[in-house]
């Protein structure tokens, strides 16, 4: 049992630092202006679903994805740490990463009628960052067990973006821009952590699978 405990706590870490609802806020609240409660709501539980469906099909399907490319999933860990390390230091530096949401996509969302699947669901919460990290930590789950706990982990971190997308303008008013900042810089702290994590661990098993 402590095991599973463990895995989760890291997998629900994982998943949920990457896709920062949070740090989404801003964007879902300007990309829903002019809406009314019940327009805002709907869009807020169509964009998570669809986001939450992406992260489990690229949760379960990652392994033969990964086997159609010729990649493995040390090479991933690496290239996301990397990817990830970059989303962490546009967290430190409260900027709004590239890899969430482009000023050319914010500018293309501006004329769609529905924003819930693009850009919300993709890339604002799953994105290529989250991609990759649902990926690799299905992968670490050694049994068929901590597999499902990694999908709870999933379900549960899209559970918590709705009820932060759901309750945006309150949990704005009450965290402000400083409040949201200071989340956003801790979550990428350990994004970088994370980050570090997963190269050193590919780096260090690429070596291991070179010299056996």
């Amino acid at each position: 049992m402590m095991e599973q405990i463990t895995f989760f706590i890291y997998a629900f870490a994982s998943i949920f630092v990457i896709v920062n609802p949070v740090g989404g806020l801003i964007t879902f609240i300007s990309l829903t202006t002019g809406m009314n409660a019940a327009e805002r709501r709907e869009v807020a539980k169509r964009s998570v679903r669809v986001a939450c469906l992406l992260a489990i099909i690229f949760a379960i399907s990652g392994e033969l994805i990964l086997r159609l490319f010729g990649a493995t999933v040390d090479g991933l860990r690496v290239a996301g740490g990397v990817l990830l390390f970059i989303v962490a230091l546009d967290m430190l530096h409260a900027r709004v990463s590239r890899e969430s949401v482009t000023t050319e996509e914010m500018r293309d969302a501006t004329r769609r009628e529905d924003v819930s699947v693009f850009p919300i669901a993709m890339p604002l919460l799953t994105g290529p960052g989250a991609i990759t990290t649902v990926i690799v930590v299905i992968r670490t789950g050694t049994t068929l067990e901590l597999k499902m706990v990694a999908i709870l982990a999933i379900l549960l971190t899209f559970a918590l973006s709705y009820l932060v997308f759901r309750f945006a303008d309150r949990i704005n008013g009450i965290l402000g821009v400083t409040g949201s900042l200071v989340i956003t810089r801790v979550m990428g702290l350990l994004l970088g952590a994370i980050a570090v994590n997963f190269i050193s661990t590919g780096i260090w098993n690429i070596y291991l699978s070179f010299s056996s």
